[in-house]
């Protein structure tokens, strides 16, 4: 009797005790930027990496209190009031996944549009809007974006490019920053990062990335388009590689591994991006366009050379796509059918001398300038094998570009001869441009240096913010760049700042 009467107290502690821990509130630094209305799913809903059958679905469930597990259905529709739902499942998350859900949903037909929505603790979702790959497209439509900085202002970009009708935004990295508050920055917006440290572990980069995705206007975005992404730096620390960080301090900040590990998981879990043992990826948008999102920090990486007198930045050994990223992407360009070979790039591929605006730093190392072997073996690649219709498309620099690429040396400016690929460079959302340190007038005068030291760069604008436009059609390319007028507060105006086009099998931008 003793012993029955023992384990009926043993067994009422442990249920108590399960009670105790499924009512512990879950206390999140993020939680004052809620907007109760939208409770549980604070963080809106999104999707990514759209494919001709299928799309990745993507929401946030916040429960009040800590769950072992929250049952979450997610419905697919044709049309947005879900009179006739296409597809539907069930699926769980738990704080292992810290709350997010990811649903790789087939079965869906090439070149529609799709209504979702996900229901979990009695509530329901707002109603997210995707869109499959068209096999046969008459055209192609991206919004390219790189370089958002919570603490330099608002994502007023992300709200225009919600209103707009794309097949895809493209994001190209610097996704979110992991600088304490003001350690990068312009607080008096009243934006600071949380935590308020520099983010290392698991736990900080979880929260980062849940104060981010706390904007307005990405959530907008977000629901509204699919977003095909890839990491830069900034995802993990400034100047990543593959084996550390320039931004890291081994022992003061743990292990690097450790870091990047922790950096990786939290990207997985709130970026709707489809899980593979690479980054690197290709999507495929009929006969018009192929795109080929590159891992340029993690993959392959070498550390940077020091200086242009350091042995190590011209030795074979130096690598930005490492060798078998290297062999998927000559083999990826030989075997495309498209129109547009579209390359997602981190960092500016051309050859840029900035020692005109930069006497000291005349070409930036942490470009494909700092991997001199690997940047001429693409370009010998290109050019042997006779590939047409190449852009290239960057972020990295929170500035627009447009190259002919060229080796300089062998360029023909009145004629664009030499040139072997377009390259085409996104602003930022909101991280620094150069006027945040220097006057407008001082960094026009840059951007002219910049345009006559370098003839095969058509156009320049390092003053501005907002994104890059591309439209393709097989005849001909667009790119259009729109700026937004203030990042300052949660609304904003925007202008076309400069349009530029490239005919099929040329390389002359006009």
């Amino acid at each position: 009797m003793k012993t029955h009467y023992l384990l009926l107290i043993l067994l009422f502690a442990f249920l108590a005790c399960r009670e105790e821990q499924k009512g512990k509130k879950i206390q999140e630094a993020v939680a004052p930027l809620y907007d109760a209305a939208s409770k549980p799913f604070y963080h809106g809903v999104a999707s990514g990496d759209p494919l001709h059958d299928r799309v990745i679905l993507w929401t946030r469930v916040t429960p009040e209190d800590s769950i072992a597990s929250i049952s979450v259905t997610w419905e697919v529709a044709e049309d947005p009031s879900f009179n006739s739902v296409y597809t539907s499942d069930t699926t769980s998350t738990s704080a292992l996944h810290d709350y997010t859900v990811k649903v790789d949903v087939d079965g869906l037909k090439p070149g529609r549009y799709y209504y979702y929505r996900f229901k979990a603790l009695g509530a329901t979702s707002m109603i997210g809007r995707t869109k499959t790959a068209a096999i046969a497209p008459d055209s192609v439509s991206f919004a390219i974006v790189s370089c958002s900085n919570w603490e330099f202002g608002y994502f007023n970009a992300y709200e225009k490019i919600a209103q707009r009708e794309l097949d895809a935004v493209i994001h190209l990295g610097d996704y979110i920053y992991e600088y304490a508050v003001g350690g990068y920055g312009d607080t008096t917006i009243g934006r600071k990062h949380l935590p308020a440290h520099e983010i290392v572990t698991l736990a900080d980069y979880r929260t980062r990335y849940s104060q981010y995705h706390l904007d307005r206007a990405l959530q907008q975005a977000r629901q509204q388009h699919p977003f095909i992404t890839i990491w830069d730096d900034h995802e993990v620390a400034n100047n990543v590689f593959k084996e550390g960080a320039q931004n890291h301090q081994e022992g003061k900040e743990g292990t690097f591994a450790a870091r990047k590990a922790a950096a990786m998981k939290a990207y997985y879990e709130w970026i709707p991006i489809r899980e593979s043992t690479h980054h690197y990826r290709s999507f495929a948008f009929g006969n018009t366009a192929d795109l080929i999102m590159l891992d340029e920090r993690l993959e392959g990486r070498t550390k940077p050379a020091d200086s242009l007198r350091d042995p190590l930045l011209t030795s074979e050994q130096q690598t930005m796509l490492g060798e078998e990223q290297l062999a998927w992407l000559k083999t990826t360009l030989q075997q495309s059918k498209a129109t547009w070979k579209v390359i997602g790039n981190q960092v500016i591929f051309s050859e840029v001398d900035q020692s005109g605006p930069y006497p000291s730093q005349p070409r930036n190392l942490d470009s494909w300038d700092g991997y001199p072997y690997e940047q001429q073996a693409m370009a010998d690649f290109l050019q042997s094998n006779k590939l047409t219709n190449v852009i290239f498309v960057t972020g990295d620099t929170h500035a627009s570009w447009a190259f002919e690429v060229a080796n300089p040396k062998k360029y023909i400016p009145t004629t664009s001869a030499g040139a072997y690929a377009i390259e085409l460079g996104t602003p930022s959302i909101s991280s620094s441009n150069w006027n945040e340190y220097d006057t407008d007038d001082t960094v026009k005068l840059s951007e002219q240096k910049l345009l006559i030291d370098n003839p095969h760069l058509k156009y320049g604008n390092a003053r501005d913010h907002g994104y890059l436009l591309l439209k393709l059609k097989n005849e001909q390319a667009v790119a259009e760049w729109w700026y937004v007028n203030t990042l300052r507060e949660p609304s904003a105006t925007e202008n076309m700042g400069k349009r530029m086009s490239v005919k099929t099998n040329l390389y002359r931008l006009q």
